[in-house]
C-alpha cells in the first residue's frame, strides 16, 4: 500500500505564521501556528522582524508534520500565501535583511504619497497599476528603505551606500512571499498577485514598469522574477540537506486575499468572497478584463495558472476589522474574541453608538490616510456591550461600503458572498453581515481558505489535482445566512456614513 501524499501551505500573516497540510479532498490533516512580534518604532509605524518570521516558518512546518506523523517526503509540493505589500530588502550574499520589514499597515510614507497627489500623479499610477496611491503599497516603503537604512545595518563595513549596492544588484527587494521562497529555495521570485500590489508593476503589460521604478528610485536589479501563481515550472526546491530533509517543489504563491479567492473556488467571473482577518478584503473575479473602478476600489490581479491568461479582480481593502476586536482585548473590554458574540447579543442595539476603526486610516472606498479611529454617540448610559456591538457593526458596515461600490463598478448584483477568516466563526456577525449588505452569506466547512488557496495553486502545478472542477467539488457550505431586514437598517447605515465623515482627515497638525 502506497503512503498518503499531501500538499503543504505556508500562510504567513500579519500577526503570525501557520503551516497547514491538506489531503486530496481539501481537508486539513496538519496545522501549526506561531505568532511573531509587532514592532512599533514610532506612532503610525509598524514593522516585523524577517528573521523571526523565517524561524517561525521552520518551527510551524516541523510542528505540524511531527504532530500529524507525516514525513516531509510525503509532501508533493508547498504553496505560499502571505500578508501583502509588507516590504523588505536583504543582502543577496548573506541573506540578512538590511532593516526590519515595513508592514502594510505602516503610515510613515504618507507625506510622500501626498506629494504624488499634489503632483497630479494619482491617475497616472492608477492607470498603470490599478491601485490608489497610498502608503499601504510597497513602492514608497522600498523607497524609504533605500533612502533611510543606515549602512551599519548591512552588517558590513563598506564605504558604498545602500543605493549604490542596490544598483549593483547586491541587495534584493521583495514582499514576504519572495523572502520565504528565497529562504526555502535560494531563488528570487514573486508571483503575479504579489507583484500587482507593489505599485511598481504594470498590470496590463504584466511587467515591472520602468517609469514607476524611476519615480520611486527602485533599481530593476533588486527586483524578483515574476511568475504565475500556480507554476508548472516550479519556483524551486527545498534543500534535501536543509531543515526539511527533503527536496520538495515550491510551486505556488498568492497574496493572502487572492489565495482566499482561489481557495473559495471563485474561478468564474462575478464570483466574490470576503476575508475577515486583521483587515477585511472583498474580491470579485472580473475574468480576463481589468475593470477600472470609479468608486474607490482597486483593480488587481486575481490569479494566473501556467499557460493561461491572467484573471483580474476588483478589490475593496478594509484596513481594520479583526484588529478592532484585538483592540477591544487591548482595552480590556473583552477577555477574548469569542466573548464578542454573547456581549453583542445581550443588548438590542448599540444605543446610538457608532465606531469607525480608522486606526491606520481608511481604505476602500474612502482612501483617507489621515482618518483616525472614532467613537460617536456615547452617553453616560453607554456600556461595554454597546461598544462591542458597535465594533461588530463597523465590520459589517464597512463591507457594505465596499459591496455597493463593487456592484456599481462591475454591473453585477451580489446574490451570495462567500466568507472566510477567523471572525466568521461568529454567527452573530455573519447574520448581521447578511442583514446589512442584503445578500446571502455562505460560510464554507473549511474556513482556512487562504492556506487552502495556496495549497490548491501548488497542487495544480504538480498534478496533485488535475482540474479546477475537482476543487469545486471540495467546496461545501457549513452555514448560510439569509438577510433578515430590520426596518432600521437604512437609517443605521446613514448614521454610519455620518460617523465616517467625522473620522476623516483627523491626523493633521500633530493629530497623530
Amino acid at each position: 500500500m502506497s503512503e498518503e501524499r499531501y500538499i503543504g501551505a505556508i500562510d504567513q500573516g500579519t500577526t503570525g505564521t501557520r503551516f497547514m497540510v491538506f489531503d486530496h479532498d481539501g481537508q486539513v490533516v496538519a496545522n501549526a501556528y506561531q505568532k511573531h512580534e509587532q514592532v512599533y518604532p514610532e506612532p503610525g509605524w509598524v514593522e516585523h522582524k524577517p528573521q523571526e518570521i523565517w524561524e517561525n516558518t521552520k518551527e510551524v512546518i516541523d510542528a505540524a508534520l511531527t504532530e500529524a506523523g507525516i514525513g516531509s517526503e510525503q509532501l508533493d509540493a508547498i504553496g505560499i500565501t502571505n500578508q501583502r505589500e509588507t516590504t523588505l530588502i536583504w543582502d543577496r550574499e548573506s541573506g540578512k535583511p538590511i532593516h526590519n520589514a515595513i508592514v502594510w499597515q505602516d503610515r510613515r510614507t504618507t507625506d510622500r504619497v501626498e506629494q504624488l497627489q499634489d503632483e497630479g500623479k494619482e491617475g497616472w499610477i492608477r492607470e498603470k497599476t490599478g491601485l490608489e496611491p497610498d502608503a499601504y503599497f510597497s513602492a514608497t516603503k522600498a523607497e524609504w528603505l533605500l533612502d533611510n537604512t543606515d549602512q551599519i545595518k548591512l552588517q558590513r563595513m563598506r564605504p558604498d551606500d545602500v543605493r549604490d549596492r542596490a544598483e549593483q544588484g547586491e541587495l534584493l527587494f521583495g514582499t514576504i512571499d519572495s523572502w520565504l521562497i528565497y529562504k526555502l529555495t535560494g531563488e528570487h521570485i514573486t508571483d503575479v498577485t504579489n507583484a500587482s500590489r507593489t505599485m511598481l508593476f504594470n498590470i496590463h503589460e504584466m511587467d515591472w514598469d520602468e517609469e514607476l521604478l524611476e519615480e520611486f528610485g527602485v533599481p530593476e536589479a533588486i527586483l524578483p522574477e515574476v511568475r504565475p501563481s500556480s507554476d508548472e515550472n516550479h519556483y524551486g526546491y527545498t534543500d534535501a540537506d536543509g531543515f526539511l530533509g527533503a527536496e520538495v517543489p515550491v510551486a505556488g504563491a498568492l497574496g493572502d486575499q487572492q489565495a482566499a479567492l482561489f481557495g473559495q473556488t471563485c474561478f468564474d467571473e462575478g464570483d466574490a468572497k470576503n476575508t475577515y482577518g486583521t483587515g477585511s478584503f472583498m474580491l470579485m473575479n472580473t475574468g480576463d478584463e481589468a475593470v477600472e473602478s470609479e468608486h474607490g476600489l482597486l483593480t488587481t490581479v486575481g490569479f494566473q495558472r501556467s499557460g493561461e491568461p491572467v484573471k483580474y479582480a476588483l478589490e475593496g481593502s478594509i484596513f481594520i476589522t479583526g484588529a478592532a476586536i484585538e483592540w477591544l482585548e487591548d482595552m480590556t473590554l473583552i477577555d477574548d474574541a469569542a466573548e464578542t458574540e454573547e456581549l453583542a447579543r445581550s443588548v438590542d442595539s448599540t444605543d446610538g453608538v457608532y465606531f469607525v476603526p480608522a486606526f491606520a486610516g481608511l481604505g476602500a472606498p474612502h482612501w483617507d490616510q489621515r482618518a483616525r479611529g472614532t467613537i460617536v454617540g456615547m452617553t453616560r448610559g453607554t456600556r461595554r456591550e454597546h461598544v462591542v456591538r458597535a465594533v461588530l457593526e463597523s465590520i459589517a458596515f464597512q463591507t457594505r461600503d465596499v459591496a455597493e461600490a463593487m456592484e456599481s463598478d462591475s454591473g453585477i448584483d451580489l446574490t451570495t458572498l462567500r466568507v472566510d477568516g477567523g471572525a466568521v466563526k461568529n454567527n452573530f456577525l455573519c447574520q448581521l453581515q447578511a442583514n446589512i449588505v442584503g445578500t446571502d452569506i455562505a460560510r464554507p466547512v473549511v474556513d482556512e481558505t487562504t492556506a487552502l488557496g495556496a495549497a490548491y495553486a501548488a497542487g495544480l502545478a504538480v498534478g496533485y489535482w488535475e482540474t479546477v472542477d475537482e476543487l469545486r467539488d471540495n467546496w461545501h457550505v457549513d452555514s448560510e445566512f439569509q438577510p433578515e431586514s430590520p426596518g432600521d437598517v437604512e437609517q443605521r447605515y446613514g448614521r454610519w456614513t455620518d460617523a465616517v465623515e467625522r473620522s476623516l482627515d483627523w491626523a493633521r497638525d500633530g493629530g497623530e
